[in-house]
């Protein structure tokens, strides 16, 4: 497993699908993801014959648990050391939008990353075991990669304050009621339902399909310009909560399986 790619590329037709390939670490992000997904992403704005991009994790456990805290712990660097790859953000992915639409197959647990990953996707199909959540706060850390800002953009204010918030879950039924999903089925019609969501936007005239994207994204020249400001205090807070000592004892806590002492410094 170890030689295996950490994000697997496959072609199905107009379709790519980008599986995070690390289910031993449920599918945690570490500096391979970051640099696969990002490929992923550039491969498909680049190659007109794909119109619609798929991203799963592997296995039925998780789709994706957010940053690899345990590789963070021993001091890892969670992205590739290319100042290119870096820019596009948590995962290759959340400052790296393409005109291409995105699916987001959740095959399991989104938590942290996971969701924010999730967010930063076009449309949602969750397997009806999956669960969505921001527990950033619980690890002494801040949902850093777009999460703080998108979930009260996506969600009504109050629940997505609570879930910032708190850091506590909640259920694919409960995200579909709110929006945050598009459909919810059992894992075994996971990637048929996501497929068939995916061909109905792919049988459409892509031009149309990616410049009604970009307009209703604000995509222009790669980026997306409203979010600059989010992005630049999400930097601002994050260097300061980063900084700290509840930063590091959070993954320490987390990797030792125990609670961890906060001492708000």
């Amino acid at each position: 497993m170890t030689d295996a790619p950490a994000v697997l590329a496959e072609r199905r037709g107009p379709i790519l699908i980008l599986t995070i390939n690390r289910p031993e670490a449920r599918n945690a992000v570490n500096a391979a993801v970051h640099a696969g997904l990002g490929e992923g992403l550039e491969r498909a704005e680049a190659d007109p014959e794909i119109r619609v991009v798929i991203v799963t994790g592997a296995g039925d456990q998780a789709f994706c648990a957010g940053a690899d805290l345990k590789a963070l712990s021993r001091g890892e660097r969670l992205e590739p050391e290319d100042k290119a790859q870096r820019a596009w953000g948590f995962a290759g992915f959340v400052r790296h939008p393409i005109g291409k639409p995105i699916i987001a197959a959740v095959n399991g647990f989104a938590l942290g990353g996971g969701t924010e990953l999730a967010l930063a996707s076009d449309l949602v199909i969750a397997a009806d075991h999956a669960q969505f959540g921001l527990p950033e706060v619980k690890r002494g850390i801040i949902a850093a990669a777009g999460g703080a800002f998108r979930i009260v953009q996506q969600l009504p204010q109050k629940v997505a304050m609570q879930l910032l918030l708190t850091g506590e879950p909640i259920s694919a039924q409960r995200a579909l009621d709110l929006g945050l999903a598009n459909e919810v089925v059992p894992l075994g019609r996971l990637m048929d339902t996501a497929l068939d969501y995916a061909e109905r936007i792919a049988v459409n005239a892509p031009l149309a399909v990616q410049a009604s994207k970009r307009i209703a994204m604000g995509i222009t020249e790669g980026r997306i310009a409203s979010d600059d400001d989010y992005w630049e205090a999400n930097k601002r807070e994050t260097r300061t909560v980063f900084a700290s000592e509840d930063s590091r004892e959070g993954p320490r806590a987390f990797a030792e399986k125990r609670p961890p002492v906060w001492q708000a410094r």
